[in-house]
């Protein structure tokens, strides 16, 4: 028996409804599709279908493997393709997720380079800042920032690093001082990601271990843009990853304080669905944005 041949004859009857049917549509009889089915039953020792004379429908087993054996195929369709297209220039769609602020930073103006190189490749991308399902939602990559799901299912392209700091302009500190241990901050004026709560806490990783540390705001937001330029104005300090300071940084607009205390790292991901593994655009687009903010990013290039 042709394990892989009567595999694709369960499913096509499966997908038409029937033997005559899927008959029609893979132009095999249908005296030779009902063989193998029932070849794979003997094989597997189990009952796929429930047959009459007029009506085949599958049993609880068979709806289990039929769902199986759909994800295999299309894996082994596309392995194939793949395989055909090695030697092509990658093309087609590719429908892209990323959170606004590293989107419009930083993936935007990689992906305009990204295109120069694969002009075939037509690209959507769209911004927002919640969570988002690539299967659910049809997206073939996700740029993602946050600590990595160990139990996900999906393919986690785990890219750099991505640090938060506590920092402050200049002016501020030579106002108000800078702080030498996380507990003086409670006396310091804050601006921080979030809503206005009681209580809200910075949570850093200092040479002791977690501390965690309330602190006072006189500014929250959800964009941390926003707290950046507040931080550069004097404002106070800000809790800030480096993709979004690291330029004021660079130039001096802001200084780090509590160099010795910081927030976990977050992780820089790309993440697909297992079905896009093997599509050439979103392999080239990985590589791509592995090579471009992988190992130490730019912007944690600080003096």
């Amino acid at each position: 028996m042709d394990k892989l041949a009567a595999m694709r004859a369960f499913v096509a009857v499966q997908d038409a409804g029937g033997f005559a049917a899927a008959a029609r549509r893979t132009g095999q009889s249908r005296s030779a599709l009902n063989r193998q089915v029932l070849a794979l039953e003997a094989e597997l020792d189990v009952q796929l279908f429930n047959r009459s004379t007029r009506h085949v429908a599958p049993t609880e087993t068979g709806r289990a493997y039929y769902e199986r054996c759909r994800v295999l195929l299309a894996e082994l369709e596309e392995a194939e393709r793949a395989l055909a297209r090695d030697h092509i220039e990658p093309r087609g769609n590719l429908r892209l997720n990323a959170p606004m602020s590293f989107g419009t930073l930083h993936l935007g103006p990689a992906l305009a380079d990204f295109m120069v190189l694969y002009p075939a490749l037509r690209i959507e991308l769209v911004l927002d800042d919640r969570f988002v399902d690539p299967i659910a939602e049809g997206f073939d990559l996700i740029v993602r920032i946050g600590v990595p799901d160990e139990e996900t299912t999906l393919v986690d392209h785990r890219i750099a690093p991505m640090r938060r700091l506590i920092c402050a302009a200049p002016a501020y500190l030579e106002t108000a001082g800078r702080p030498s241990c996380p507990a003086e901050l409670a006396g310091h004026a804050c601006l921080y990601y979030g809503q206005h709560a009681p209580g809200h806490v910075w949570r850093l990783e200092g040479p002791d271990g977690p501390e965690a540390v309330a602190v006072e705001a006189v500014m929250c937001s959800n964009n941390a843009e926003v707290l950046r330029d507040a931080a550069v104005r004097g404002l106070g300090l800000a809790l800030l990853p480096t993709f979004i300071a690291g330029a004021d940084l660079q130039e001096g607009r802001l200084v780090t304080v509590l160099e010795a205390w910081c927030a976990r790292p977050l992780m820089l991901q790309a993440i697909y669905p297992p079905s896009r593994h093997l599509s050439s655009g979103v392999r080239v687009l990985t590589d791509f944005l592995t090579e471009r903010f992988g190992g130490q990013p730019y912007w944690d290039l600080v003096s």
